[in-house]
């Protein structure tokens, strides 16, 4: 057996190419909107519209309507998936990656059991996907269905049990670009129109061939933060003689899909405007391939993420696109003058794309990119 220490090292520099290159972000890729978001396996979407953010900062000529038909035609969903949090999918992988992560939503109700005293989840379950099968609902109009039952259970944690026991899917108008409506609920089979049987896990060991295909290289515990999952060294394992195999400059072991783009650490790497939640910026237990030492911590206040500018590959600022002005906020005042022609430029194509249906919603005023103060 080869000896560990013989795997070959990648520079943070090494690993930020990579995972770019993965992420469809050194170059805009010519793919349709369905395909990058089976290949991404997912987007983030904690909000509305940073998905379509996402995919424009990923393909060549992206407009908002591919991906709002998608979700009008029921072909991509939102739904809470990976790390508890809202995903838009496409409708196959709505129905296999949500078993795989119903391990971490059965536990996550367990830290809600004190108020959950004398309910019956299954039956929780039953009545609850009765409820919302019959026509989309609220998760308040849910809470009060099961309080009928439940009186004296705490609203709060029947609310989370119905969301992690039941695979609910948000339907549109709610993430349709342009439009607007509240959550509403129901069942990702009754919203798909497919049957129980179709909704199989994916085998884990082809998520993390996807994960890998998508965020590599990465280690277990990357993925591990980036599904929200625990215990997946043995599928690692059962890979390793298949995968390519790396250490990082702190040792860290890291696995790779062997014909995966690995590009030269000195590949130009162009600006990028992220929205807030990108995947990018949340998928590794350790973000140093793409956020600083210098820039940690300065993509969120709270718990409130922000937009997130990439400068050769790392964030570099912040950025905010209101009506059709976008104010980039910068770390560094020492941004050369070619690179901040390239942010401009890059930003002049956000605007152009992307401003419709976003900020205020004021018609007119002088547009464009401008530079606000310096982040210190």
């Amino acid at each position: 057996m080869a000896s560990r220490t013989a795997h070959p090292v990648l520079g943070t520099r090494a690993l930020n190419r990579a995972t770019l290159a993965r992420q469809l972000l050194l170059s805009r890729a010519e793919m349709s909107a369905r395909d990058a978001v089976a290949h991404l396996v997912g987007l983030q979407a904690q909000n509305v519209k940073p998905p379509y953010f996402q995919l424009h900062a990923r393909l060549a000529g992206f407009r908002p309507a591919e991906l709002a038909g998608l979700m009008e035609s029921r072909e991509v969903v939102r739904m809470v998936t990976m790390r508890s949090t809202i995903h838009t999918h496409t409708a196959d992988d709505a129905q296999t990656l949500r078993p795989l992560v119903q391990p971490a939503r059965d536990r996550e109700v367990t830290y809600f059991r004190k108020g959950l005293g004398g309910v019956d989840l299954d039956r929780l379950a039953a009545r609850a996907r009765a409820f919302v099968e019959s026509e989309p609902r609220t998760m308040a109009e849910i809470r009060e269905e099961l309080l009928k039952e439940w009186p004296d259970a705490d609203p709060q944690s029947l609310s989370v049990a119905a969301r992690c026991r039941l695979p609910l899917v948000q339907v549109t108008p709610r993430g349709v670009w342009g439009r607007s409506g509240q959550v509403r609920l129901t069942t990702a089979e009754n919203w798909l129109g497919r049957t129980a049987p179709a909704a199989e896990p994916q085998p884990v060991d082809e998520v993390v061939l996807r994960y890998l295909g998508a965020f590599g290289p990465a280690s277990v515990k990357d993925m591990q933060t980036w599904a929200g999952l625990t215990r997946l060294r043995e599928a690692f394992e059962r890979l390793r003689p298949g995968l390519a195999v790396f250490r990082d400059e702190n040792g860290v072991e890291l696995f790779d899909l062997p014909d995966a783009p690995r590009p030269d650490a000195d590949t130009p790497a162009p600006p990028r405007f992220l929205p807030e939640f990108d995947n990018l910026l949340l998928s590794h237990a350790d973000r140093t391939r793409v956020i600083t030492p210098e820039a940690k911590g300065r993509t969120w206040t709270g718990n409130q993420a922000h937009c997130a500018l990439l400068v050769d590959g790392f964030v570099a600022g912040l950025w905010k696109l209101d009506g059709n002005l976008l104010t980039v906020e910068l770390f560094d005042d020492k941004l050369s003058k070619a690179r901040r022609a390239e942010v401009v430029a890059e930003g002049e194509l956000l605007v152009e794309g992307m401003s419709d249906g976003v900020g205020d919603g004021k018609a007119g005023g002088q547009g464009g990119v401008r530079f606000g103060a310096t982040r210190g």
